[in-house]
């Protein structure tokens, strides 16, 4: 009987020290479990912009003044939002990244619609700038973006996914870039041409 009612008494013992045991670590494991909750909290996720910006060029620039050379950096930046609207902007500056920031600044400012059917363009196509020209033509689906250089970022983030352009003329990215922003410009939509012939859309396009 002894050995029974000591064997009772220790396992109440046990059980009450497990119990004790177990109601301290429940405050410590919760703490740590609020701590996580607040720091994921404030963790804010920032708004991503629609408008793309990609660096074609950057030159350093030295110009002759009267107390020496002056050394300044050009950046050339195209800037689309891959829905129909792009633009091309130049700029200098005295470091790298301001000059970039200029040249994007100065892309937004001269952003242009292009007219997009079916992927591709309305229609054949040739820009120019200064000694440089681009020839665009449409293309089928599947044909993908035949352009390379300055033309390939402009048709990219414009947007257009199949079609076939040249590149004429002088190599220069930033003629290429304004003959291929030039070209894109005086493209007609198919709507503008039905309206002038009177005709509806289907009618054109059959």
């Amino acid at each position: 009987m002894d050995l029974e009612n000591k064997e009772e008494l220790s396992s109440e013992v046990i059980e009450e020290i497990t119990e004790e045991t177990v109601e301290e670590e429940k405050p410590a494991r919760g703490k740590k479990g609020r701590g996580r909750k607040q720091k994921i909290e404030t963790v804010e996720e920032k708004p991503q912009s629609e408008w793309t910006e990609r660096v074609v060029q950057i030159s350093r620039v030295t110009k002759v003044v009267k107390g020496g050379k002056k050394l300044s950096f050009r950046a050339i930046v195209i800037v689309g939002n891959q829905k129909g609207q792009v633009g091309v902007g130049c700029a200098k500056a005295a470091e790298v990244i301001i000059a970039i920031q200029k040249a994007i600044a100065d892309g937004r400012k001269n952003l242009i619609t292009v007219p997009i059917f079916k992927t591709t363009i309305p229609h054949p196509i040739t820009g120019r700038s200064g000694a440089g020209a681009v020839m665009l033509r449409p293309a089928s689906q599947g044909t993908g973006i035949i352009a390379g250089g300055a033309v390939r970022s402009v048709l990219e983030l414009a947007g257009i996914e199949n079609i076939l352009s040249k590149s004429l003329g002088s190599k220069s990215p930033l003629n290429a870039a304004n003959a291929t922003i030039a070209a894109l410009k005086a493209l007609t939509p198919f709507n503008d041409v039905a309206k002038k012939r009177g005709l509806t859309m289907a009618e054109l396009l059959n």
